[in-house]
């Protein structure tokens, strides 16, 4: 499999990532006026996932977002364009974002889910979040429910363990798909698959 790679969202993206928006969030997706506003957010960060193709050419494959407030951050969405789902982007991206989230010292992550997305809760986890309640009728389009889930002190012996063991089996499965080469680099990595990616994780 290719090496995916990773870059700020800006501007010049919007195009391909309210393509992904639209499909995984149909009529209920954010704007592309959202996004601008939210890549000019001092307090945001949000990244792209991009793979090459089968002829070289960089494709756009999935995006994460989230605010970092103090020593805490919240994701506010993760989506992957419906054709490189079950290929363990979501992982990835979330990786990634947990990289920097070290590097900025943040101890806690939250986020709100569906109560009905089960692939992306049994995602969260994986990773370590736990539910610590409910928002009620929190999705505006049909009133349903949310799940509060958050990440005990990331720097915790306990997290790290969990971490470290997720990120050595993508890391892992990456080497055995590339021949045991070093695929690495400060800003890509590459996927083995998984069979479940989340859908409906945004912020609304």
């Amino acid at each position: 499999m290719p090496k995916l790679f990773f870059e700020d969202m800006k501007e010049a993206y919007l195009d391909e990532v309210f393509k992904i928006e639209e499909v995984s969030y149909g009529e209920h997706h954010w704007s592309k006026d959202s996004f601008r506003t939210e890549i000019k957010n001092s307090v945001s960060n949000y990244v792209c996932a991009f793979l090459d193709d089968e002829t070289g050419k960089r494709v756009l494959v999935g995006y994460c977002g989230m605010w970092q407030i103090f020593e805490e951050a919240h994701i506010t969405t993760l989506a992957i364009h419906p054709d490189y789902r079950g290929k363990k982007i979501a992982q990835a991206l979330l990786i990634h974002m947990f990289e920097n989230l070290y590097k900025e010292k943040i101890k806690f992550v939250t986020l709100e889910v569906r109560i009905s997305n089960t692939a992306a809760i049994k995602l969260y986890e994986k990773f370590g979040f736990k539910s610590l309640g409910v928002r009620k009728k929190y999705y505006q389009n049909n009133n349903e429910d949310a799940l509060i889930m958050w990440t005990n002190n990331i720097f915790s012996e306990e997290f790290k363990s969990l971490y470290n063991k997720i990120k050595e089996e993508v890391e892992s499965a990456s080497r055995c798909e590339d021949g045991g080469s070093d695929q690495h680099s400060t800003n890509s990595t590459t996927m083995a698959t998984w069979d479940e990616v989340p859908q409906e994780q945004k912020y609304e």
